[in-house]
């Protein structure tokens, strides 16, 4: 038995311990529970997994978070009206501040139960299915302007690796709209893992901006799947940031199923020596006259690896669609690697489409520049950097949004680049 078949054993003994206690649907953890079994955690063979290894999470044995949370974690500031914060996977109403259009995920199952979407194929969607204990609901009606909401999860406990599989709803109605900011954090020496699942569902007009400010422990294994369908004239806007974790990875699926619906999926990726940063997207266009847009930077010191896949799949009946995708990785070490893989599938014959794909190092010219006018050498490149990463943040507009993606950035320069 090799690791990772050991691996999809471990969680699935864990899932028939667990099974009686779990809550929604049966059959959505048996739909995940039978890719589990049937296909296993994926190894390398695996095209979409090609660039990433899952060995080192396999190996661990990790065990299910602890039930009491910690009554009074160290907390940063809020940065929004409204906060969600969980803690080792677990909602802390005692910590959160929640408009009406929020509740934790179990306390609403009622309602939230038909958006609920099983493993469609993506193993870590089934293990998600599998064992998610909690999660948030948010459910805005139509014409909500909902501001900005702030979900914090947290990781507390170092002691034992632990790991836990949050799942997150969202339905914005009609007109609706909202900025969510999701920013996870954990301990510097933990090890753990954060599986969270984010099933989003935007209606005609509505939008939401989804930031994902991932700043997770150098110990821990952040493994996160975004799965959207958008109606006609909807907008999903996202923006994510990986700076921490020993591994991590992104996935988002999104569809556009109207016409002029749009999606951005930009995102920036910093990993130092030993990280391992994996940025996945699959946009699919499924209707016609509708714009997406992909821009992702990765900056990659030491020994660092990262990995950016974009898939653009344009059906028959999505005529005129205007889609865009640009990675660029920037290596500040000879030992840095990048995996780029964009991909684009055409079945309409009137559309706009075009991918790029560069890799550099810095400019010793500009570097020069910069020192020959006074500029200490660290600070040199903090300001290059600073500057390659400008067009993938920019769209971000939110204030408190914004404030964290410069925080984090500025934080992993200061621990990782000096």
């Amino acid at each position: 038995m090799n690791a990772l078949t050991a691996g999809s054993a471990a969680f699935l003994a864990r899932y028939e311990g667990l099974r009686a206690r779990l809550p929604g649907p049966a059959a959505l953890r048996e739909d995940g529970a039978a890719l589990l079994r049937e296909r296993g955690l994926p190894g390398r063979r695996v095209e979409e997994w090609r660039y990433t290894d899952l060995g080192a999470l396999a190996q661990i044995g990790f065990t299910e978070a602890l039930t009491e949370a910690v009554e009074h974690p160290a907390l940063p500031p809020m940065r929004a009206a409204h906060r969600a914060v969980f803690v080792d996977g677990r909602f802390c109403a005692h910590l959160s501040a929640l408009p009406a259009w929020a509740a934790s995920l179990p306390s609403a199952l009622d309602a939230a139960a038909p958006l609920l979407r099983g493993a469609e194929g993506q193993p870590l969607a089934a293990l998600n299915a599998l064992l998610w204990e909690d999660g948030l609901f948010l459910d805005l009606t139509a014409g909500t302007e909902g501001g900005t909401l702030e979900l914090l999860s947290l990781a507390a406990h170092a002691a034992r690796p632990i790991a836990f599989h949050p799942r997150h709803v969202l339905r914005l109605a009609a007109g609706a709209s909202l900025t969510l900011l999701e920013t996870s954090l954990g301990p510097a020496g933990a090890t753990y893992l954060h599986n969270p699942v984010f099933d989003v569902t935007v209606a005609e007009g509505a939008a939401l901006t989804h930031v994902r400010v991932q700043r997770e422990g150098r110990g821990a294994f952040h493994l996160a799947t975004v799965r959207a369908d958008v109606a006609a004239g909807g907008t999903y806007d996202s923006f994510t940031l990986n700076a921490g974790a020993r591994l991590a990875r992104g996935e988002m699926h999104v569809a556009l199923n109207g016409p002029r619906a749009a999606a951005h999926l930009n995102g920036a990726q910093l990993a130092a020596d030993g990280q391992h940063a994996d940025i996945t997207t699959f946009l699919d266009h499924a209707a016609p006259d509708c714009p997406s847009r992909q821009t992702v930077k990765t900056v990659l010191a030491g020994r660092a690896r990262g990995v950016f896949q974009g898939k653009i799949l344009v059906r028959q009946a999505a005529q005129r669609t205007d889609g865009y995708q640009m990675n660029q990785a920037l290596l500040l070490s000879e030992e840095a690697e990048i995996n780029a893989k964009p991909q684009l599938e055409i079945y309409a014959d009137d559309v706009k489409c075009s991918h790029g794909a560069t890799v550099g190092a810095l400019d010793p010219d500009q570097l020069f520049y910069l020192r020959a006018r006074g500029v200490p050498e660290r600070e040199a490149r903090a300001l290059l950097v600073q500057a390659f990463l400008t067009e993938a943040v920019e769209g971000v507009t939110d204030p408190a949004a914004r404030a964290a993606l410069d925080e984090a950035v500025a934080g992993w320069w200061e621990r990782e680049a000096a």
